[in-house]
């Protein structure tokens, strides 16, 4: 029956093997996505209530551009030294531990969140925000390396979209379940510790997923030079690797260049639009378990909206009209998103356009992006990769975060300044898309690696 819908919704998988591979990743990435965007809600609400989301959110993503930077390297030298299951397997663990850490300094009564005096100087806050935003960016970029590693063009045509749909039911489930107001909690302390527990299962599914499934289905693109490496032919020797190489890769490829500038133009984008719809938020809601319900009803409704994005073929976009047009539709998304919330600055506005562009983003826009991976080498797809979705992403949001920070400063040319720079960023990415697009559908159709 699952082939079946999923024959109808997308394209028809090859073999049952096949089918069940991308549905035990795809409820990985389910688990992976609903846990993230549980703790969402909780990153906001915690930090609003201890630091302040207006005045100091802008600053937290910058802390997050620094941090993750001896992160990334730190990443780097555990991809070189341990097989890539043993990397998640280490890191899902670790994130566990210190989820618990977190949640016992959350019940402390004076430097938890029994503590409602708002400071900058209220470190824990601080480094909750950059815990939950790292975690995001290491473990959801591990398994897209991981995930478009062992995945062929065509195969990932039909099993993608059916992980973004398994992923955005993560999205959807996650927060509605995981929230204040469902468990019945005084503060988001004890959900905390229940992250944990689902940190944990990601690497107990993984575990399992290596276990059972067949080799066959463990094969990735395959270059004109790694088939003849192994019939025998001669191939260029190997450089020893360094923690660098994915930074070197990223600078001096155009192709890397490009998927690093689609994330960054979105990220600078809807980092000014969240900046808009959280500041409002917060002085909406003051009360830390309030906002946190909110923010919780917020990711509930972006899962919801990717759900149906997916369930109703989305995705056949690009399966039928191409990666082009699939990546050509983002911007023009966000170009409308963007009038409208400069239309009508409201909170219910600004509610439903975050929702919108996060969902088509998730339903769309990630899953291409991660198939542009596809046709590269395994350094572009660990270490390239973990530099773009990592580095890129946050210094992204850092440039966001820094027009946020002058546009507080100064509201009225803050609207004229936000929207000039948007509009001008959605111009160039269309044509960056076509670039990129291009370039994949070359590679793939003359069997060989981009970089």
């Amino acid at each position: 029956m699952l082939r079946r819908i999923a024959a109808a919704l997308w394209s028809k998988f090859e073999s049952r093997d096949e089918l069940k591979k991308f549905g035990f990743l795809a409820a990985i990435f389910g688990v992976i996505i609903g846990t993230y965007w549980a703790m969402r809600p909780v990153r906001d609400s915690v930090f609003g209530s201890m630091i302040g989301l207006k005045a100091y959110q802008p600053f937290a993503k910058i802390l997050s551009l620094i941090l993750i930077v001896p992160l990334i390297i730190f990443y780097n030298k555990l991809i070189d030294k341990y097989p890539r299951q043993k990397l998640f397997y280490i890191l899902c663990t670790a994130y566990a531990i210190i989820a618990l850490l977190f949640m016992f300094a959350f019940m402390d009564p004076s430097i938890g969140l029994a503590n409602t005096v708002k400071s900058p100087y209220r470190i824990i806050g601080w480094l909750w925000y950059v815990y939950v935003e790292s975690f995001a960016s290491l473990i959801v970029a591990l398994f897209w390396a991981f995930t478009s590693d062992i995945t062929k063009p065509e195969a990932a045509k039909r099993g993608f979209p059916l992980i973004a749909l398994v992923g955005q039911m993560g999205n959807m489930i996650g927060p509605r379940m995981l929230n204040v107001d469902t468990l019945g909690f005084d503060s988001s302390a004890p959900l905390v510790g229940i992250f944990s527990i689902f940190m944990l299962s990601i690497a107990v599914f993984l575990f399992l997923f290596m276990k059972v499934t067949p080799k066959s289905q463990m094969v990735g693109f395959k270059s004109q030079e790694e088939l003849s490496s192994v019939k025998g032919e001669p191939v260029k020797n190997k450089k020893k690797s360094g923690f660098l190489d994915g930074l070197k890769l990223l600078l001096t490829n155009k192709y890397l260049l490009g998927i690093a500038s689609i994330i960054v133009f979105f990220e600078v984008i809807v980092t000014m639009l969240d900046y808009n719809f959280k500041s409002m938020a917060g002085e909406h809601f003051p009360i830390e378990r309030e906002l946190s319900a909110y923010f919780s009803q917020y990711a509930y409704y972006t899962g919801i909206v990717a759900t149906l994005c997916v369930l109703f073929g989305i995705n056949s976009i690009q399966r039928k009209l191409g990666m082009t047009a699939s990546l050509v539709l983002m911007p023009i998304i966000v170009f409308i998103a963007v009038v409208t919330l400069r239309i009508n600055p409201v909170l219910p506005v600004a509610f439903w356009i975050m929702v919108f562009s996060k969902a088509v983003n998730y339903a769309l826009n990630q899953p291409t992006l991660k198939q542009a991976y596809i046709p590269t080498s395994k350094a572009s797809k660990y270490k390239a990769q973990s530099w773009i979705e990592m580095f890129a992403s946050r210094s992204s949001k850092a440039v966001g975060s820094g027009i946020n920070i002058f546009g507080g400063r100064l509201p009225m040319f803050y609207i004229f300044l936000s929207t000039t720079v948007s509009l001008g960023l959605i111009g160039v990415w269309i044509f960056v898309a076509i670039f990129v697009a291009k370039t994949y559908n070359k590679a793939v159709k003359e069997n060989r690696i981009v970089c």
